[in-house]
């Protein structure tokens, strides 16, 4: 597929513009402290703060990296966080931030995975999502970044309600994943799930399909986080009030069902110019293509 493709320096005038001018959500603010809010996982001694505590930091060496979840679980909601990335050589290390219905790979898991993949110095940072329902996904799509996500805190946002899983970075939506309002098999919205955030060695697959290893001398990786914010309906078992959702919450009302006609102008920018790739255009894989490639982001 061709595609027109700005250089780096017209991308990021565009992006400063797009980011300054796109459709404002409303935002959620922060609520607590990193204990309020999450619990970790495994490694606790990978895990630092800054001295205010606002700051949080996950390191990987050879031994082992480190993560995160929410104390809680949600269904439905407006979920972000800003992240700074493993700076200098970060070839075979994945910083993940994802959501997910339990601690662990299980085969019935939904999951909704953001995930960032290391590169050699001077090579760009990509982003991965995909999305599983009932233990399967295989549904990637990878873009560029308009900016070195090394450098600065950026906010990755998703933003979830049972019509639509929208991607957002720096408020500008880079995916959009849509429902059929009918039961299907690829569009999670009957469990909850937990946030979570790790990082890890992946040099077998993240970097060029795994031909570039980590570089272990340049450890400990380091990846920061700040900022949390969630609007959400809580699960509380054994009656949760998100089991039918209500208009009450703007992520849940008609404008959060599609994307605004500026966001809608963000979005094709997006996919004309950073699009690495995309599972629905992949007929190799798929002679046939999943059902869900069929429904339209801009509707």
């Amino acid at each position: 597929m061709e595609r027109n493709v700005f250089p780096m320096p017209t991308l990021l005038f565009i992006a400063a513009f797009m980011a300054a001018s796109c459709y404002p959500l409303e935002a959620a603010d922060s609520k607590g402290s990193f204990e309020d809010n999450f619990n970790i996982m495994w490694s606790e001694d990978h895990f630092t703060t800054s001295s205010d505590g606002q700051i949080w930091y996950l390191s990987l060496d050879k031994e082992t990296g480190c993560g995160f979840q929410t104390r809680q679980r949600y269904r439905f909601g407006w979920f972000s966080m800003k992240l700074k990335l493993v700076g200098g050589d970060s070839a075979g290390v994945v910083t993940a931030y994802y959501m997910c219905t339990e601690n662990g790979a299980g085969p019935t898991r939904d999951e909704l995975d953001i995930e960032f993949l290391g590169n050699r110095t001077g090579q760009p940072y990509l982003i991965q999502t995909n999305v599983y329902k009932n233990g399967t996904g295989n549904r990637e799509m990878r873009h560029m970044l308009w900016f070195d996500p090394t450098e600065e805190f950026h906010s990755y946002s998703i933003l979830w309600n049972n019509h639509q899983i929208v991607f957002f970075v720096d408020k500008v939506p880079i995916r959009v994943y849509k429902n059929n309002g009918e039961e299907n098999d690829f569009f999670p919205n009957e469990k909850p799930m937990y946030m979570f955030s790790s990082i890890w060695n992946a040099d077998d697959w993240a970097t060029r399909g795994g031909l570039e290893k980590t570089e272990w001398k340049n450890a400990p990786f380091v990846s920061s986080y700040k900022d949390f914010s969630v609007e959400a309906c809580q699960w509380e078992d054994p009656y949760p009030p998100c089991v039918s959702t209500t208009t009450e919450n703007w992520w849940d009302q008609y404008n959060a069902w599609h994307l605004s006609d500026s966001q809608k102008m963000d979005y094709a920018w997006v996919q004309r110019n950073l699009v690495i790739y995309d599972y629905c255009k992949d007929f190799d894989r798929f002679p046939k293509l999943p059902g869900e490639c069929s429904l339209s982001p801009w509707d």
